[in-house]
């Protein structure tokens, strides 16, 4: 093997390894010695790889001590799987080398992606992402076992998701106890609202006319078979967990959240709403909290974004600081959620403070969408003209106030499938417009 190493050696620009696969190569069991026949053979940097004490670095002359070669900070963590960590090293140091940049950072990122290899269970799909490496080297860690660092993970999970367009513009179908009662009131069959929600996606996709951006909101209920068909058109895809009206948060229909979550479409986004105000008795607020934090966990452990929806005006008066107290109590909790979907709020200082809770408690959150809580066209046109002046706000998902005059007309037969689809669409379409039209007077000013 050494004779072998040795007819490649003389056309190295870069030659890493351990101890070991430095005495291979250098035909010594001494490690000095085995760089000095290494580099009697290379003008290569050497670089030595020494574990949880970093590496050593070696550009001339291989000094006495190999402790006064070009040094990189090491980063003594909990091991719980060597699978990959060389090739972390690898990544991390190239990053740097490639670019002509000095030793010690060429280091300081190759220990640091060794570290974090060594310290997570899966290879390559857990080394750290750029803005990852570059909070581990400002911050490091709040703990040796760097799977557990929240702060880590949170970022790594962030920066890793699968990319989804800038804004959204969704039709929210996702009623189960609405559309229930509805249905009960005119007579009809509960079981023709899995057929109307499939008409609701086929109105969504005639406005989306394939255009990036589009999405619904969808249960597993009654929207069992427009998931499919909302598949077909490359929506985003949100699906509620949330027992409908629960006051504590209650989950619909389901013991053990994580188990149930894990048999979902990776492309599905979970969507928990929750009646929340700051004004809540103590042991109602603890109780919602713990319901949140469960499945924020649950979340991040099946890997699915999750998307909160806070309703706090019908608990209580809402004011400037009201919804964006909500938001910084939950990031207080560790509660990120990838979206969250809000009500209109009382003005652009409001949602001011809205953007600075966001921005503190998570800056890599995707952003908020609007709700529509059956509000008529004309004030959700006067909402959206208030919530693009704020940079957090990415869109809408809106449902009742687009689809309940098609919903009651063809659930009591007045109005054909054709009938349907065209009133939904229309509605869907001229938000989508006012949409485009607000956000167009934002970039202009």
């Amino acid at each position: 093997m050494t004779e072998h190493l040795q007819t490649l050696l003389p056309d190295m620009d870069l030659v890493v390894g351990t101890e070991e696969e430095f005495h291979i190569a250098g035909g010594a069991e001494d490690t000095r010695a085995a760089l000095l026949a290494v580099r009697a053979l290379t003008e290569a940097t050497l670089v030595l790889k020494l574990g949880p004490m970093g590496c050593a670095g070696f550009t001339g002359t291989i000094p006495e001590r190999l402790e006064d070669g070009l040094r990189g900070p090491g980063y003594p963590v909990a091991v719980y799987n060597v699978l990959g960590a060389g090739d972390g090293f690898m990544d991390g140091f190239l990053r740097s080398w490639v670019r002509g940049e000095p030793f010690e950072p060429c280091a300081a990122w190759a220990n640091a992606c060794g570290a974090f290899a060594v310290s997570r269970l899966l290879c390559a799909p857990e080394y750290p992402t750029w803005p990852e490496l570059c909070h581990f080297l400002a911050h490091g860690s709040r703990t040796a076992e760097l799977r557990k660092d929240r702060d880590l993970s949170h970022i790594h999970w962030a920066t890793t998701r699968r990319p989804r367009p800038e804004g959204l513009m969704a039709l929210a179908i996702d009623h189960r106890a609405q559309l229930e009662d509805l249905a009960d009131r005119l007579g009809a069959d509960r079981g023709r609202i899995a057929a109307f929600k499939r008409l609701a996606v086929a109105a969504a996709a005639r406005v989306a006319d394939g255009r990036p951006g589009f999405g619904v909101l969808l249960d597993g209920l009654h929207g069992r078979q427009a998931l499919f068909d909302a598949a077909g058109h490359d929506f985003w895809i949100g699906r509620p967990v949330e027992q409908p009206g629960s006051r504590p948060l209650a989950f619909e229909g389901v013991d053990d959240l994580g188990s149930h979550l894990v048999e979902w479409p990776v492309i599905h986004t979970i969507k928990c709403l929750c009646f929340y105000h700051p004004d809540d008795p103590a042991d109602l607020k603890a109780a919602q909290e713990e319901k949140l934090k469960a499945l924020h966990d649950a979340a991040r452990t099946v890997g699915r974004e999750l998307l909160v929806e806070i309703i706090a005006s019908r608990q209580g008066p809402v004011g400037d600081d009201t919804v964006a107290a909500v938001i910084a109590r939950l990031y207080d909790l560790g509660i990120k959620p990838d979206w969250w979907k809000l009500e209109g709020q009382p003005g652009e200082r409001a949602w001011a403070n809205v953007a600075r809770a966001i921005e503190a408690g998570d800056p890599w959150c995707r952003g908020v969408v609007l709700l529509g809580q059956e509000a008529a066209e004309e004030e959700l046109v006067r909402t959206f003209e208030t919530a693009v002046a704020s940079p957090v706000d990415k869109g809408f998902a809106i449902g009742r106030s687009i689809f309940a005059q098609a919903a009651e007309g063809w659930l009591a037969g007045r109005i054909t499938d054709e009938a349907a689809i065209a009133d939904t669409a229309a509605r869907f379409g001229r938000l989508v417009a006012a949409w485009g039209t607000a956000m167009a007077r934002r970039r202009a000013a």
